[in-house]
């Protein structure tokens, strides 16, 4: 097997799901004591949160690049960047560590297609669903055209992310909140939602829309799992 270094803690509560995950899925695979070898960089969030706050990217950038080459040191040959909102560096930290980052917006859009959803809801933090680094990689490589909740949700989308879900804090009014702005973009043409933000998936499930539900966090685990057993 591959050893797979995880720039995690971006939220911790998502990349403990990444981390049982991607063990569950080894030993499904391969039975009996066998788990995934892994490597683990996590941050103190708080500052990364700041940083995304104050728009420091150049700073997340060199801070995560410097993560990954110590990854790479520690024996890690390939990345998982265990946040959606941080691939806007995907390339940056690639380049600086040496070794592959697994993207996780591929894997999304490998499976969109292949369920025939040509336009999905993306919900996700502010920096997601407002930059294209995520909405022009799926309409470039996969024919996918994402769209994006209106200003009003997604302030709210992206306030109960960080100030609940990030905390592991899960609210019965957040969840019905969620499922109003998918009945909304439903009504606006939508057929399928995308959970582009890896917390999400504490919160929202296949039960709460008929919708077809794309976690990113489970999606981008699998690839992680496919990549160590090579």
């Amino acid at each position: 097997m591959h050893v797979l270094g995880l720039l995690g803690g971006m939220s911790w509560e998502s990349t403990a799901i990444y981390y049982r995950l991607m063990n569950e899925g080894v030993r499904a695979r391969k039975g009996g004591l066998h788990s995934a070898p892994l490597l683990l960089w996590s941050p103190n969030f708080a500052l990364i949160a700041d940083r995304q706050r104050e728009d420091d990217w150049s700073a997340l950038a060199e801070q995560l690049g410097r993560a990954g080459q110590h990854l790479k040191r520690s024996g890690a040959e390939a990345l998982l960047i265990c946040s959606n909102t941080m691939h806007c560096l995907h390339e940056t930290i690639e380049q600086a560590a040496g070794i592959p980052a697994l993207h996780i917006a591929d894997g999304t859009g490998e499976v969109l297609q292949r369920a025939g959803c040509k336009h999905p809801m993306l919900l996700a933090t502010r920096f997601t669903m407002e930059r294209e680094f995520y909405t022009k990689r799926l309409r470039d490589l996969f024919g996918i055209t994402a769209r994006i909740p209106d200003e009003d949700a997604r302030i709210g989308i992206h306030r109960i992310i960080y100030e609940e879900l990030c905390q592991g804090i899960i609210r019965d009014e957040s969840r019905a909140y969620y499922r109003d702005v998918i009945k909304q973009m439903k009504a606006e043409g939508a057929d399928s939602v995308i959970l582009g933000c890896t917390e999400i998936t504490m919160l929202i499930t296949q039960d709460d829309t008929d919708l077809p539900v794309f976690d990113t966090t489970a999606i981008h685990a699998e690839a992680g799992v496919s990549w160590i057993l090579g």
